[in-house]
């Protein structure tokens, strides 16, 4: 009796005994250190690059990543202000030869079924032509004459907006698509009203 009592003490002793944990990296810059005072790189994170994409790229691989960031920011700026603005504000007329009007065309995801092929069409090569030019993957294109420091600055703002914003707009269309399964609320009305505090 007094051995399994010793023994069940012995146990319980052991249960609360600190183990040996194996140190893991909290290293986010796992990629190139080449690349730790480029343009972008901000604090808490740094060179954020937690599975190393970037650790045998060149200098002309990373330029391309960032234009492509950039361009994909500015495009999430203009879809975050164009979901907002079609609560508000309708272009007149028709969207296409049949008679279908711009305020018939619902808001968000809704509007994937609705625009008509020829709309489709429309913004495939307008798409097309912009990319083309390279206007939205450029930092010279409406760059205003200021010095270095603030330019720099400027330009770093201009990629943590499209950042806030790529993260923006993908929320928006998750709660879209929420909407879209649950009806009766659509778009940023759904959004506002879904706020706990409003």
């Amino acid at each position: 009796m007094k051995s399994a009592i010793l023994a069940l003490l012995v146990c319980s002793a052991a249960a609360f005994s600190p183990a040996k944990v194996a140190k893991q990296s909290t290293d986010l810059s796992a990629g190139n250190p080449q690349f730790a005072n480029e343009l972008g790189v901000i604090s808490p994170t740094g060179y954020w690059d937690p599975i190393g994409l970037s650790k045998n790229a060149d200098q002309e691989t990373f330029d391309r990543w960032r234009l492509t960031e950039l361009k994909h920011g500015r495009v999430a700026m203009l879809a975050v202000v164009g979901y907002c603005v079609q609560e508000f504000a309708r272009f007149p007329g028709d969207i296409d030869l049949h008679g279908t009007a711009f305020a018939d065309v619902p808001n968000g995801l809704a509007a994937l079924s609705a625009v008509p092929s020829l709309g489709w069409l429309q913004i495939f090569f307008l798409v097309g032509a912009v990319d083309i030019r390279g206007f939205l993957g450029d930092f010279d294109i409406g760059k205003p004459e200021l010095d270095a420091e603030t330019l720099a600055k400027r330009q770093l703002q201009e990629l943590q907006h499209g950042r806030l914003a790529m993260l923006g707009i993908m929320e928006l269309l998750r709660h879209d698509a929420v909407n879209l399964i649950n009806p009766g609320e659509d778009g940023l009305e759904g959004l506002i009203t879904g706020l706990p505090f409003l």
